[in-house]
């Protein structure tokens, strides 16, 4: 029998040399879609007691990504361990007991906003409160409290850099600058105040006369401290207006942009405002989720034609609902109302997204595991949070479109005319330092062709060299560097940073 299959085996391989038979190929789907699973899920609680989660938020990094932060409604902070395998048996108190690492009662009211920092020895909480705390986390000691805001504090986002440096905003209509170096008194070392803050960031000046408002009409509902670590973006619960600020002069914000920047009426362009704002690891694009339930791409290179890509299928009832862009800018993840959480193509915003079910109420907020592929944890209304593992959604080896900071510019077309102009003997000299004498001896090739040799008109070479020049000094100045593409994120060296439209373009 082993015969026989070996001889049909061989003869059927033959047969197709000879006749010219070719296997059919299976079809590369491009658009193949991401499947997702759920790792596992934990209920909030606290002695039996539960309570909605506010906000998450997984350590930055690589050694301990896998574990999480949750902040709840009753000022606990619980530390999770995501790496653990959770048995489909089990019950969600029992998973909370298995990995759940630390707890502790933080602040006397809601946690709305949690952010690791100093390689993740440290903690920044926003509360209800209206104050600020830096936590260490392995001993569970306030180390710090940030007082000055008149409301509840709903944002906080640290200095890429600079750790002790951040920046919070409040329901009061502020955001205030904190450097954690800077104590109050010698008398209570905790205690820090702000070092600037800026009052009524997103109220119009026609709205700054009608001074009986509610608060949260002038909220300010989330901030971000930006990659080139001196502008901050703001956004309020007033408006869809985005504006961005230079911390070295906050007289005024500098640029500002909206999900409607054609549009002429300001009351349509004021109609919804922002719950929440995320940046990619590269800090070129900022995501902004809309109370119209849409989420706005904007691309920090074209700030003035407003929103690139619009997402669109969630339901964003309340600003509680976050969304947040994957660190390699290639996936958006939003939490919805209607109890599901979405994900989506950034480069395929017309598709439909996929659905992360399990939850039975309104999804808040979400977070990108930064180094697990495809890791993410969304929260809900229903007293759970839940991990889920995309597959083939993210991190993805093809370059994202955040991936190229700096770009390569092409030699001007009169640059390269020059370069053949002026050609001799000098490339064969820096050869020649280049390559050592032994190592070309050792090189045996033919006798080199010597070619004629060609010349060009000296009116010609005048006119190219003299544009040349030309075209050099305007490249100098810095109106020409500003606008190029590589200036946002890395200006060159030769461009004196005086204000932040050295890094924006602006109209």
């Amino acid at each position: 029998m082993q015969n026989f299959i070996a001889q049909s085996f061989f003869r059927d391989i033959n047969s197709r040399e000879l006749n010219g038979f070719r296997v059919k190929k299976r079809p590369y789907i491009v658009d193949e879609r991401p499947e997702s699973s759920q790792l596992g899920a934990v209920s909030v609680e606290h002695n039996g007691k539960t309570s909605p989660p506010m906000a998450l938020s997984f350590c930055k990094s690589n050694e301990n990504a896998h574990i999480l932060a949750v902040t709840d409604e009753a000022g606990y902070i619980s530390l999770y361990n995501t790496r653990l395998k959770f048995p489909s048996s089990s019950t969600y108190q029992q998973n909370t007991e298995k990995c759940r690492i630390l707890e502790w009662v933080a602040h006397d009211n809601a946690i709305f906003d949690i952010c690791w920092i100093k390689d993740d020895n440290r903690i920044l909480t926003a509360s209800g409160d209206q104050s600020i705390k830096v936590w260490d986390a392995q001993k569970r000691k306030c180390v710090g409290a940030l007082m000055g805001h008149t409301g509840s504090v709903k944002t906080i986002s640290s200095h890429p850099t600079n750790h002790d440096i951040l920046v919070s905003g409040s329901r009061d209509g502020s955001f205030a600058l904190w450097d954690l170096r800077c104590s109050e008194n010698s008398s209570h070392r905790l205690s820090i105040s702000s070092v600037a803050t800026v009052h009524e960031a997103h109220v119009s000046p026609c709205r700054r006369r009608l001074r009986r408002r509610k608060a949260a009409s002038m909220s300010i509902t989330s901030v971000l401290y930006l990659r080139d670590e001196v502008s901050i973006a703001t956004a309020g619960a007033v408006d869809s207006v985005l504006k961005f600020w230079d911390t070295r002069n906050l007289k005024r914000s500098v640029i500002q942009t909206s999900s409607h920047p054609d549009t002429s009426d300001e009351k349509e362009r004021r109609l919804h405002g922002v719950s929440s704002l995320s940046q990619d690891l590269n800090g070129v694009y900022i995501s902004a989720s809309c109370m119209d339930s849409r989420i706005y791409l904007y691309s920090i290179l074209q700030l003035d034609n407003g929103p690139v890509k619009t997402f669109s299928g969630c339901q964003i009832d309340s600003f509680f609902v976050k969304s947040s862009i994957s660190p390699d800018a290639s996936h958006m993840l939003s939490g919805s109302s209607d109890g599901n959480a979405y994900v989506w193509q950034v480069n395929k915003p017309h598709l439909d997204p996929m659905l992360l079910k399990s939850h039975d109420g309104e999804v808040t907020a979400v977070d990108w595991c930064p180094s697990e592929m495809g890791k993410v944890a969304t929260s809900a209304d229903d007293f759970t949070v839940r991990f889920w593992n995309i597959q083939g959604c993210c991190y993805s080896n093809s370059r994202s479109p955040s991936s190229i900071r700096r770009r390569v510019m092409a030699v001007p077309s009169i640059e390269r005319k020059r370069l053949f102009i002026d050609e001799d003997l000098t490339s064969l000299k820096n050869n020649s330092e280049i390559c050592p004498q032994g190592a070309v001896s050792n090189i045996h090739s033919p006798k080199p062709t010597i070619a004629s040799e060609t010349t060009t008109p000296e009116s010609q070479r005048s006119r190219y060299s003299s544009n040349f020049r030309l075209k050099e000094n305007l490249d100098k100045t810095p109106e020409a560097a500003s606008r190029s593409p590589s200036s946002v994120l890395n200006p060159p060296s030769s461009l004196k940073r005086r204000t932040i439209r050295d890094y924006f373009l602006v109209a």
